[in-house]
């Protein structure tokens, strides 16, 4: 049997051997182009894998605590990065990026950059950048990806907390330096003015291209010179110049000059042209509570809304109902304050602009966090409304809604001063006169031997009019 089919086998090779030669050619030939196939497929992978990102635009934005350089990529960026002393400088290594972009011209306004430039590479198709340092620092890098009109992005973040520029700025603004060792006896009443936004987040665009940080800047800074001209009455920024500083941060900052009240103001925005009008929020229940759960979970932070009774209260479970009666007691005063306060600037806000809300609105927005400083977020208008763009964009505009929540602050704190104030004295040493049918404020003046001027200062009079029943603080003085 396998005689047989061995004698088969051999027949069927030499029926096929005329063939032979043919098909090991035509073999040969559909195996090459497999091959080449094959390693043309490698190539467009490799190619595609390999493409060249690049380096579209360099950002420097220096701030207090905190420098950030941001690297607009062309596409996703793929990174890695170490440090080095003497000098100090941080290496940063782009995988498959061009280095066609010039970083000399960058613009850096901070001093904790000394300097960016190229480095030799790795390999020739990366790209090498170098940080060159004044101050050590632990950067924090990550890649953020395309939002709105922003695309690719390499985020740098250096905290620096040893900045040798000493915040200044020229008398002409209505600046004043803050002295935190004077007494507490009589002090101002202080104002922390949150200006939203700011250095690579510009907040929303307006169809004309006005970016919201500006807007801010403009009527934080012109409230701010409104204040410091009052007797009795101090602020402080957020932030003075175009650079980013965090949601959460922004309460911090306000604590740590130990403000009596957070205004963080805004520009609205929507998807549509025509909502419009302005806006104040304070802060939601639910996120208070949130937010007071937290503090409670941060021993090591209670004196700072304690004060002296930290020292007493211990953090045992059987005294933390204790702590969490007393902050929960200065988070209601604070949210009621807000409220109080909310109240009076939609009030002057009528005055100068339509309103898109009628009544303070409750909000989750981090910068309303402080458990112990009243806080309200104030929205000037729909930047994205191309009439309140002109609005927001003409500067005596800005300067009218400045002064609407100046006179709304003023008011509130002439009715209710902080206790150590400087007004909280003065409202001490006043009595107290309720008008009666046929009495001015001219009568009032010679009856109590005291000026007119000085009686509407003290009771923040606009006018000489007064009404029956009306109570007025008489000044000794």
């Amino acid at each position: 049997m396998q005689a047989r089919i061995a004698q088969k086998i051999t027949k069927n090779n030499s029926r096929s051997g005329v063939y032979e030669g043919g098909n090991t050619r035509i073999q040969r030939l559909i195996m090459v182009r497999s091959i080449v196939s094959v390693l043309l497929l490698c190539f467009v992978v490799q190619f595609a894998h390999g493409a060249q990102n690049n380096i579209d635009g360099v950002r420097i934005w220096p701030s207090p605590d905190n420098t950030r350089v941001v690297f607009d990529m062309k596409a996703e960026p793929e990174f890695s990065y170490f440090t080095l002393k003497n000098p100090l400088r941080l290496v940063i290594d782009l995988k498959n990026t061009s280095n066609s972009t010039k970083l000399s011209g960058v613009a850096n306004s901070g001093d904790l950059i000394k300097k960016l430039r190229y480095s030799t590479p790795k390999k020739p198709s990366s790209a090498r950048v170098v940080v060159e340092l004044n101050r050590n620092t632990k950067p924090s890098i990550f890649a953020v990806a395309p939002q709105g009109a922003l695309g690719h992005r390499l985020v740098v973040d250096l905290p620096d907390k040893g900045s040798s520029k000493a915040p200044t700025r020229a008398a002409s603004t209505g600046t004043v330096v803050m002295d935190d060792s004077s007494s507490a006896r009589d002090r101002d009443i202080i104002v922390a003015i949150d200006a939203g936004h700011g250095g690579h987040d510009p907040g929303s665009v307006g169809p004309a291209g006005t970016y919201e940080k500006h807007i801010t800047l403009s009527i934080a800074k012109k409230l701010e010179s409104m204040i410091n001209k009052e007797r009795g009455m101090r602020a402080i920024m957020t932030r003075s110049g175009d650079h980013y500083i965090s949601p959460n941060r922004r309460p911090e900052i306000a604590r740590e000059k130990k403000a009596d009240l957070l205004i963080s103001i805004h520009a609205d925005a929507f998807s549509q042209p025509q909502p419009r009008g302005g806006s104040v929020w304070v802060l939601s229940m639910r996120r208070a509570d949130t937010e007071l759960g937290r503090w409670l979970e941060k021993s090591e932070r209670h004196s700072e809304l304690l004060g002296g009774a930290a020292e007493v209260i211990n953090d045992k479970s059987s005294e933390r109902y204790l702590t969490e009666t007393i902050l929960g007691l200065s988070m209601d005063q604070s949210m009621a304050t807000s409220h109080d306060l909310g109240n009076k600037v939609v009030e002057e806000l009528k005055q100068v602009t339509s309103l898109h809300k009628r009544k303070p609105q409750a909000a989750s927005f981090a910068v309303l966090t402080a458990p112990d400083i009243p806080s309200i977020l104030v929205e000037v208008g729909f930047i994205s409304n191309p009439q309140e763009e002109k609005n927001l964009n003409w500067s005596k505009h800005r300067e009218r809604l400045a002064n609407a929540m100046f006179k709304a602050t003023k008011r509130y704190f002439k009715q209710v001063p902080p206790d150590g104030t400087l007004w909280a004295q003065e409202r001490s040493n006043n009595r107290r006169h309720k008008v009666r049918s046929g009495e001015s404020l001219s009568l009032l003046a010679q009856r109590y031997n005291v000026k007119v001027s000085s009686i509407k200062a003290a009771n923040d009079l606009s006018s000489d009019v007064v009404r029956v029943g009306q109570v007025l603080n008489i000044p000794r003085t």
